[in-house]
């Protein structure tokens, strides 16, 4: 494990030999990557020039796989001889509000601008396809920002998208990369679960998109649905507006997409299972249950812990 501490003088430390816990943390949505350390403060050890500070750069590597660059956030000392520090990746910049007026523009585009914008580095951003007519943003999230156009490509497109800080560089790329060859399952890195069936969230099986005619002043009507699951679950409907530049064919089109998106049980796991550092929020992954068929789940919350030479990790996952 290489654990490297980069202060602001230019200093690097390498402090994993003094590190008795460290989890790694990551999400699909809304928030950045964290790294938790706990470190042993026994001054016998260590430089007499060795110090922490926040903002110092953190970059952590484990068998060969580059796992954080980030920054630290805080730094919590007491009387128990120890030191714990978190640290956050890039994305966490995007936490502040910022105010956007954009015309004809794409989600990758839009990350690009904000980077720039805000002197964040960028790394792979793969091109998105859905060009949003108008975007206005004011004094909103920066990062909520970023997720709603990306949201933007799967409802339009069908193309769900991972957006996260690849070892620090702003990363988007497509599901088709997102891929690991790894499978969990009873007895294969898995040893506990629990599994969740629901329609209770985001599940609709009838939508209703709208757009207000100007000419006539009276509101059109673009409608779905799937009479077996109406029969099966009653109506369950989504009532939107449509954008008001796009044309019969396409909002019918937006229509027909949200309910293929929508009009399914929600299947959910929450699993227990050995540490792989390739894993994180945004991955796809397989999973083998004997209450499941064999199929690929999104990675929508991701928790690494290194203790005391065991690794293990925690996932929140569902079925794309």
């Amino acid at each position: 494990m290489e654990l490297l501490l980069k202060n602001k003088e230019g200093l690097l430390w390498d402090i994993a030999g003094i590190v008795s816990d460290l989890s790694w943390k990551t999400s699909r949505a809304g928030k950045p990557a964290t790294l938790d350390i706990t470190i042993i403060d026994s001054g016998i050890y260590q430089h007499p020039k060795f110090k922490i500070s926040n903002g110092d750069i953190v970059q952590f590597r484990k068998d060969g796989v580059n796992v954080f660059y980030g920054f630290v956030f805080s730094i919590d000392t007491g009387s128990d001889q120890q030191i714990k520090l978190t640290a956050y990746d890039q994305i966490r910049y995007l936490l502040g509000n910022g105010s956007y007026v954009l015309q004809d523009v794409t989600a990758s585009e839009l990350i690009t601008k904000i980077a720039k914008d805000y002197g964040l580095k960028t790394g792979m951003l793969e091109e998105t396809t859905y060009r949003m007519p108008s975007l206005i943003e004011d004094d909103k999230k920066l990062l909520d920002i970023i997720m709603r156009a990306i949201g933007g490509e799967l409802e339009k497109k069908g193309r769900l998208m991972a957006f996260y800080d690849d070892f620090g560089q702003l990363t988007l790329r497509g599901m088709d990369s997102m891929k690991l060859d790894l499978v969990l399952g009873a007895g294969h890195y898995l040893y506990d679960y629990s599994l969740k069936k629901s329609i209770d969230d985001d599940t609709y099986n009838t939508i209703y998109l709208y757009k207000d005619n100007k000419e006539n002043g009276k509101r059109e009507f673009y409608p779905v649905s799937d009479p077996e699951n109406v029969k099966r679950w009653g109506i369950l409907h989504l009532y939107k507006k449509a954008d008001d530049k796009a044309n019969a064919a396409q909002i019918q089109e937006n229509a027909d997409n949200l309910l293929k998106l929508h009009n399914r049980e929600k299947t959910s796991l929450s699993v227990q299972a050995i540490g792989d550092l390739r894993v994180r929020a945004g991955n796809l992954i397989y999973v083998l249950l004997d209450v499941l068929d064999t199929r690929l789940f999104l990675v929508e919350q991701c928790s690494h812990k290194i203790s005391g030479g065991e690794h293990t990790m925690s996932l929140d996952i569902k079925v794309v």
